[in-house]
């Protein structure tokens, strides 16, 4: 059985031009994201059918174009393409500023719901098989009282909704914003379970709002994701 893989075979027009374009839509969309190691050299010149040479070539433009960057020894690795929006001072600020937070949360809110909305109508099986194993793991860290499990699929569930919106614009604001997003979502946690005791609710909010989008409904995708930070805002 071939090997699943994000690249596809190139035609024989121009093998080096058609290979820079593939990776350059892989990471426009946002499936090929920053820090990302290619395959192997040999793996992927055979998933892509071309010759090592040609494919040399083509990372070379690609590292021209500062899109890609080789490591000696290590392989070659998509280049850092998004710094972060806010500096560490302004991130610690904001967990000490309640107006700052605020306007974060409200932001989280339309961010979230216009994402969910997105994934409910353009997932695809991978995406909802990503989805379906993330909810998994966070009924299993629950059940297990697994609190840094729990946090990991919190982050992972918030993540995977975006990517599957296949919005490239929502998938690399969501990127650039990566630290402040994890350190909301991983501190709120802490603070809503202690007002609902075990963190119940949020399990349930979680759960409704993957299987909305695996379900493909699109206004309850929505209408929980709002919910969802609705519920963390009055909280804190």
């Amino acid at each position: 059985m071939a090997k699943k893989t994000v690249f596809d075979p190139v035609g024989h027009e121009s093998l080096a031009a058609s290979v820079v374009l593939q990776i350059e839509n892989l990471i426009a969309s946002g499936i090929l994201k920053q820090g990302r190691k290619l395959p192997s050299e040999r793996d992927l010149a055979e998933m892509l059918g071309v010759s090592r040479p040609k494919l040399r070539e083509a990372l070379q433009i690609l590292e021209d174009r500062g899109l890609v960057s080789t490591r000696h020894g290590e392989g070659t690795f998509i280049a850092p393409l998004i710094g972060q929006a806010m500096l560490p001072a302004l991130l610690a600020l904001y967990g000490r500023h309640e107006p700052a937070f605020l306007d974060y949360l409200e932001y989280r809110r339309e961010q979230e719901g216009f994402a969910a909305r997105l994934a409910a109508q353009r997932a695809t099986q991978s995406d909802k098989e990503r989805i379906q194993e993330i909810l998994d793991a966070n009924e299993k860290a629950w059940k297990e009282g697994d609190a840094e499990a729990a946090k990991a699929a919190d982050f992972d569930l918030h993540s995977a909704i975006v990517d599957a919106s296949q919005n490239a614009t929502l998938i690399h604001m969501m990127s650039s914003i990566f630290e402040l997003t994890k350190q909301g979502v991983f501190y709120n946690r802490d603070i809503l379970r202690t007002i609902d005791g075990t963190g119940e609710t949020l399990l349930a909010q979680h759960m409704e709002l993957g299987r909305a989008v695996i379900a493909g409904d699109a206004e309850r995708a929505e209408h929980v994701a709002k919910e969802h930070i609705d519920f963390v805002e009055k909280s804190f």
